[in-house]
């Protein structure tokens, strides 16, 4: 199936975004057919979703009086709450199989593993730490609504053209399932995470976007090296990886 062609799909596909990378659940659970490679471009509404109710936590938090550290610390939950730690189990999930399998099948076996170890405790450990930091730095619910609004939009708009541009890894699994990603899809959902951006300032989306391409290019790269291309697990880690450089990002320019 192609991208979005009519409004009927267009809000189809966001349902079906919002539905698959969150825990949110709307009325209706019929997409008009549409599937996960159809829909993906529209996963940084998602992410606009999940900046929300986390800036909304972070909101509340500094109304009743919370330093900026604690209510970072429960809007940084609050994200991860919303999204069921999707992509947290993702990360984890890559650091334990690059770091402690030695070949691709051991790798793929390890990522399939629902148990953590120490390179997945770790990673998590950090991310979750380098997040929390950048969230606190900011200045106001204000800021922290632009720099989660870009680095959840802007993360996810990554998603369509790592899965295009990368075969699955291997012959079953989500990303499998996924089907082919067209490069109309993946040049949509890449534009809107790129605008998303934006709520940096010009400078700071700039910056933000050179570091994300780095980012993609390094963890292509290191996925093709490792299992040969990419599952439902690297999606997640690159993710966070993405939400992670861009919250840093935010933390120079809005705070």
């Amino acid at each position: 199936m192609s991208g979005p062609s009519a409004p009927r799909q267009l809000l189809d596909d966001i349902g079906l975004s919002l539905v698959f990378f969150t825990r949110l659940r709307l009325p209706s659970s019929d997409f008009g057919g549409r599937s996960l490679a159809d829909a993906i471009w529209a996963a940084p509404f998602a992410g606009l979703a999940v900046a929300i109710i986390g800036a909304l936590v972070y909101a509340i938090a500094d109304v009743l009086g919370l330093a900026p550290a604690p209510a970072s610390a429960l809007a940084l939950a609050a994200t991860m709450l919303v999204t069921g730690c999707l992509h947290e189990d993702g990360l984890s999930d890559i650091a334990d199989g690059f770091g402690g399998g030695r070949t691709r099948e051991s790798k793929l076996e390890i990522m399939r593993d629902s148990r953590i170890g120490a390179y997945g405790a770790a990673a998590l450990g950090l991310s979750l730490l380098i997040r929390w930091s950048a969230l606190s730095e900011l200045t106001g619910p204000g800021h922290v609504f632009l720099a989660l609004l870009a680095a959840h939009a802007g993360s996810r708009g990554l998603f369509g053209a790592f899965m295009h541009l990368l075969p699955p890894a291997r012959g079953d699994g989500l990303s499998a399932g996924a089907g082919a990603i067209t490069r109309e899809t993946a040049i949509v959902g890449a534009a809107l995470g790129a605008a998303a951006l934006l709520a940096l300032g010009l400078g700071g989306a700039i910056a933000a976007l050179i570091l994300l391409g780095l980012l993609f290019a390094a963890f292509r790269s290191l996925c093709l090296s490792q299992i040969g291309g990419q599952t439902g697990d690297t999606i997640g880690a690159l993710q966070q990886l993405g939400e992670i450089a861009v919250l840093l990002t935010a933390s120079v320019c809005l705070s």
